[in-house]
């Protein structure tokens, strides 16, 4: 009567290991997958951090010649003030 219970058990051990096996197997191909997946998607945030930058740099260029051409205007309104400015006799 032992021999047959020693024998459902290798049985059963047997199963559970090729289901471990099998696990193993779909685990490490998900893996790949996801491992895949995980630099696409990397990837595609590197190059979106990298327009970002150009963008943000390109509008603190032009935020500064914004600034410099109102600084030019106020300047040249002052000139022309002054320029046309009535003298009190």
């Amino acid at each position: 009567m032992e021999t047959k219970d020693e024998g459902k058990a290798e049985k059963a051990f047997k199963s559970f290991g090729k289901r471990v096996d099998e696990f193993m197997v779909e685990f490490n191909e998900a893996s790949e997958k996801l491992r895949k997946e995980f630099e696409v998607k990397l990837d595609e945030l590197k190059v979106s951090a990298e327009n970002f930058r150009k963008e943000a740099e390109n509008k603190d260029r032009w935020k500064e010649v914004e600034d410099n051409l109102k600084k030019a205007g106020d300047e040249l309104g002052n000139a022309f003030k002054a320029a046309f400015k009535k003298k009190n006799p």
